[in-house]
């Protein structure tokens, strides 16, 4: 690793610092749950398809946090 790089790591549960886990819990409880998928092809069907319902504000109201609005 060069010198100028300095690994943070995150804590164990730090779902403020990864807002992708929170947009993916959304879409398993809107869209995936309760559902068993024949086989890879159709996970990633239904995965493409509930992703692709997300809209900007949808996707802002459950990723944005007040950590992330200050900082931008």
């Amino acid at each position: 690793m060069p010198a100028n790089i300095t690994l943070h790591h995150l804590p164990a549960y730090s779902p403020e610092l990864n807002p992708v886990e929170r947009v993916w819990a959304y879409l398993r409880s809107h869209y995936l749950s309760d559902r068993v998928f024949r086989d890879y092809d159709e996970l990633f069907a239904e995965t493409s398809t509930a992703w692709n319902r997300l809209n900007e504000t949808t996707l802002a109201s459950i990723a944005t946090t007040q950590w992330v609005r200050r900082a931008i």
